[in-house]
């Protein structure tokens, strides 16, 4: 079992930042995801990291604005939010491939292991 705890959101207002983190027991050997799911929509891929953090994939919506990374020896993977908009509102989820070989996937599917989310509220 992999527990994932994620932390760090927020209100904050346009434009502005936040960095969200993800702790587990153990996840060197994960590819890791950050996925989102606003009020009425459904869950939505945001950023994923490959094991080694060499890899790395982003939303279109996202990209330029959001960066993944992550620190293997302190077992978390890190969300660093910048021009955030209203837009980005939403409960943010950690998630965890844990299949042996899995790359940084960008489907809801492709993770076995889930937090609980924080919530990220963005003011105009």
């Amino acid at each position: 079992q992999v527990l994932l705890v994620e932390s760090g959101g927020g209100l904050v207002q346009a434009g502005g930042s936040l960095r969200l983190s993800c702790a587990a027991r153990t996840f060197s050997s994960y590819a890791m995801g950050w996925f989102r799911q606003a009020l009425g929509k459904e869950r939505e891929f945001v950023a994923a990291i490959s094991r080694s953090g060499g890899t790395t994939y982003y939303a279109d919506s996202v990209k330029g604005r959001f960066t993944i990374s992550r620190d293997n020896a302190k077992n978390t993977v890190y969300l660093q939010m910048t021009s955030l908009k209203p837009e980005d509102t939403a409960v943010y989820y950690c998630a965890a491939n844990s299949r042996t070989g899995a790359g940084p996937g960008t489907g809801p599917s492709e993770y076995n292991y889930w937090g609980q989310g924080t919530q990220v509220t963005v003011s105009s």
